[in-house]
């Protein structure tokens, strides 16, 4: 199984690679278009602002290639951090801006309510009610945190893991082939390896 990470210039694509590589599947840091369609996973990270996201998504012609891959073909996708976020409806940072639309939704501004800071940042334990053993031993497991908006979705059937910073916050989502997790599971040691390693198993090819 080859897995494209998409290169957009938007970060931490080398940290991504890196944990991919000691779970040994091959993976190229890419955006070109012939191999990312000829991919067997595709994974977009990302950190930093949705619309500038969005722009050099746009820039380099992937927003309609990443879609038919994934939303027509269904190919097996996973997007981390700002990964998660561009496939909402829109965004609001710095302003109102279409998303991908995978996933309805709005990714808007953290606003606590009792004086926590926002980036939200740092290790924070993330919850799940889904019936799913796929999800459920991950249930009270702590993962690593740095954003200052979060996915509001439209549907609670597509959030499968939440976060409590001052009221719950959108940690999961999953809609068919689509994962996304607002955390980062590269940067969160056992823990996060071993939920790439279950996700990358779903769809590896014997």
């Amino acid at each position: 199984m080859v897995i494209a990470i998409v290169k957009y210039g938007m970060g931490n694509v080398a940290s991504v690679q890196k944990v991919l590589k000691k779970l040994g599947y091959p993976s190229i840091i890419t955006n070109d278009h012939d191999e990312i369609k000829k991919a067997d996973f595709i994974l977009l990270p990302g950190v930093g602002s949705f619309k500038k996201g969005m722009e050099n998504l746009n820039e380099l012609g992937l927003i309609d290639l990443l879609t038919n891959e994934v939303v027509v073909n269904k190919k097996p996708f996973l997007g981390i951090c700002l990964g998660m976020q561009l496939i909402a409806t829109y965004g609001t940072e710095p302003e109102h801006i279409e998303g991908l639309g995978w996933i309805e939704g709005g990714v808007i501004k953290i606003i606590p309510k009792k004086g926590h800071r926002v980036p939200h940042l740092g290790w924070n334990t993330i919850q799940t009610d889904v019936l799913d053993e796929f999800y459920s031993e991950f249930n009270n497991l702590d993962y690593y945190f740095i954003h200052s908006y979060h996915f509001n979705a439209t549907n609670s059937k597509d959030v499968t893991m939440w976060v409590n910073y001052d009221g719950e916050l959108v940690a999961g989502l999953q809609k068919d082939n689509i994962y996304a997790m607002q955390f980062h599971p590269e940067k969160s040691q056992d823990g996060g390896m071993i939920l790439l390693k279950k996700i990358l198993e779903r769809y590896a090819k014997v």
